[in-house]
């Protein structure tokens, strides 16, 4: 393979600095879930996340070295090689709190539906670069976008898995509304859309039914549905303006605070270091996705900057609803949040795609063969 040494005298250094200094903060947050003030004993979950993040540079590394045109090329195949691995969860993959989400590979538990979000969007990407259109596209033109988004969508419901089958709708949405959609297919799709949701409500489970009304009244049942929700609220309120210091927060250290190392990561945070350690997190947050949206906008062709845009929502979304999430502002729908919730594949599914933002940034100052 041969490279042009202006790929790496134009790397993207300020992306690689942001996304290393918000999963070195995640590390240390994943340590201090595994504290306990009662025991003095600590948990080895940060050494696992420290493996994923190698494994995910790794990935990134082979990212930005392949031109993210040819990767668009096989974008359908890779896509189909997602699909493959989630169907494969339901015939050998391992079961837990109530979920089958994992295939365990070589002594590692991977979860498949975190990597079709990276396939769709590059899926997506593929289908909206090759059928272009300025006049906006109609409900028949969005048919394969449809089932590209619906196949993998089912089957992770059926996991079940609400919080990740949410998002990819709603990346779904993004892309298409990013594209541009006729406003009469618009308008006709959103009733469709209002038409469906008591349909929807016939095929949550009961847990998750739990959990949407406990976000309207949590203190209902506050020991039971509630109770994380109450939890969270009271941990992040606790750290106040400056926070309790690390290893102090009594929420988190007396494990009154329930997946405080994946869904509720960002109360084990707020807890600790403040309404100012928060604020300086979501700063961070805003930055990469401000930088992010700058590769997509001066991106060499379209593929570029839908993939860049897709990217970007992925990260954007999964801030957005879990921060909302721990607040009390949204339901409870099991959602990471990115680079600090533990989890080995969606650091390394994220990570990979940093590594495709970096090629399309630095392959911008590459004109075409």
């Amino acid at each position: 393979m041969k490279f042009d040494r202006r790929l790496f005298l134009n790397f993207d250094w300020t992306l690689l600095i942001l996304v290393l200094l918000i999963s070195s903060i995640g590390l240390l947050n994943i340590y201090s879930t595994g504290y306990s003030l009662a025991d003095f004993k600590q948990s080895h979950l940060y050494i696992k996340q420290v493996q994923w993040i190698f494994i995910g540079l790794a990935c990134m590394g082979v990212a930005f070295c392949i031109d993210y045109r040819l990767i668009s090329g096989y974008a359908y195949i890779i896509y189909a090689f997602s699909l493959l691995l989630l169907i494969g969860v339901f015939l050998y993959g391992d079961a837990a709190h109530g979920s089958q989400r994992w295939i365990v590979i070589g002594g590692f538990s991977f979860q498949p539906s975190e990597l079709v979000k990276l396939t769709m969007i590059l899926a997506l990407a593929r289908y909206f670069d090759v059928h272009k259109t300025d006049k906006g596209y109609s409900l028949r033109e969005l048919f394969v976008p449809f089932l590209i988004v619906v196949i993998p969508f089912l089957f992770i419901l059926k996991q079940p898995d609400l919080g990740t089958a949410l998002i990819l709708v709603i990346l779904f949405l993004s892309i298409v509304l990013f594209v541009g959609v006729e406003w009469k297919s618009l308008l006709c799709a959103a009733a469709g859309c209002v038409v469906l949701i008591p349909v929807g409500w016939h095929f949550l489970k009961d847990y998750q039914k739990e959990r949407i009304v406990t976000f309207f009244s949590p203190e209902k049942d506050f020991l039971g549905s509630g109770y994380h929700i109450i939890q969270s609220i009271i941990a992040v309120g606790s750290g106040q303006i400056l926070g309790k210091g690390f290893l102090k927060g009594t929420q988190t250290q007396l494990k009154f605070l329930p997946v405080q190392q994946t869904d509720f990561v960002f109360s084990v945070f707020s807890e600790e270091w403040g309404f100012l350690g928060g604020l300086i997190l979501i700063i961070m947050f805003l930055i990469l996705v401000l930088w992010c949206l700058k590769i997509g906008l001066h991106a060499r062709d379209m593929v570029g900057t839908l993939i860049s845009f897709g990217i970007t929502m992925l990260i954007f979304w999964e801030v957005f609803i879990n921060i909302g999430m721990v607040l009390g502002m949204l339901p409870v729908v099991g959602i990471p949040l990115p680079f600090l919730s533990y989890g080995g594949s969606s650091i390394v599914v994220l990570l990979t795609g940093i590594g495709l933002l970096m090629s399309i940034s630095m392959r911008r100052f590459i004109l075409r063969p």
